[in-house]
């Protein structure tokens, strides 16, 4: 493929390589949010667009607000990786994939500037006009990925695209407080909040058993709703803030 003309209006077109046909969708339910944890947006870019990567995403968006499309949206890219949600794990074939410049965590972890922000917003909004994607598919990595992947990581501003009408959130309870329940713990309670985690989307077994991998995915969803306080200890604002949330899904959701 030499080229396309882009699904997203002012996104410049650089195509990848690394991609394919989606399997057992036809079109992507679900955003799914990066960042791209290297040294400069610039390499980034570049190690998408190689075939020796072996990945790649739809869209990159650089700090100074300038979006690059990789691959087309009818596209499969390969950005999720190992990967699950609410029972799905070709998570590739079901999303649209963006990934935000930002060093990461391992290359000195920054706040994400405005106008890169305004970007993603705007990016997201065509991208959930044209696809009728649902505001609790909008996604991180670190959510289909619990412990394997961290990003786009605590300081990624939820909050903020919510109050622009992308994605699912609601205002976290204060952190702090004895916690309700931590590892080692067994029991009907422990049963309940696995299963409330799973009732959202992400993959853990219910087992009635808090070992560490209920904890892995604690964490997770703190860094995604609850980003004060990263522990994977289910405290009473993290169980608050995930039963609001579940209280907020849209009824024919939690009958799917």
């Amino acid at each position: 493929m030499s080229g396309f003309s882009p699904d997203h209006d002012g996104a410049e077109v650089r195509v990848s390589p690394n991609f394919g046909p989606r399997a057992g969708a036809s079109r992507p339910d679900m955003i799914l949010l990066h960042y791209t944890g290297m040294r400069t947006g610039e390499g980034a870019e570049a190690w998408l667009c190689t075939a020796e990567s072996q990945v790649s995403s739809h869209y990159i968006v650089h700090e100074d607000g300038r979006v690059v499309q990789m691959v087309r949206e009818s596209d499969r890219a390969w950005h999720a990786g190992k990967s699950v949600w609410r029972g799905a794990s070709d998570i590739n074939s079901l999303s649209v994939g963006i990934e935000i410049v930002n060093p990461g965590h391992e290359f000195g972890y920054r706040a994400f500037p405005s106008r890169q922000i305004a970007a993603v917003i705007g990016l997201c909004r065509g991208i959930v006009a044209r696809h009728g994607i649902r505001a609790e598919r909008v996604l991180g990595h670190s959510d289909v990925a619990p412990g394997r992947k961290v990003d786009p990581g605590e300081r990624f501003p939820w909050r903020k695209l919510a109050e622009a009408g992308v994605g699912h959130f609601v205002a976290p309870a204060r952190a702090g407080g004895k916690p309700v329940l931590g590892p080692g713990d067994r029991g009907d309670a422990v049963e309940q909040l696995q299963s409330m985690l799973s009732l959202y989307g992400y993959g853990i077994d219910i087992t009635g058993a808090f070992d560490p991998p209920t904890g892995v995915v604690i964490a997770a969803f703190q860094r995604h709703f609850r980003p004060r306080r990263i522990d994977g200890i289910a405290d009473r604002s993290t169980v608050d803030t995930l039963r609001r949330l579940l209280e907020a899904l849209p009824n024919d959701r939690m009958l799917d």
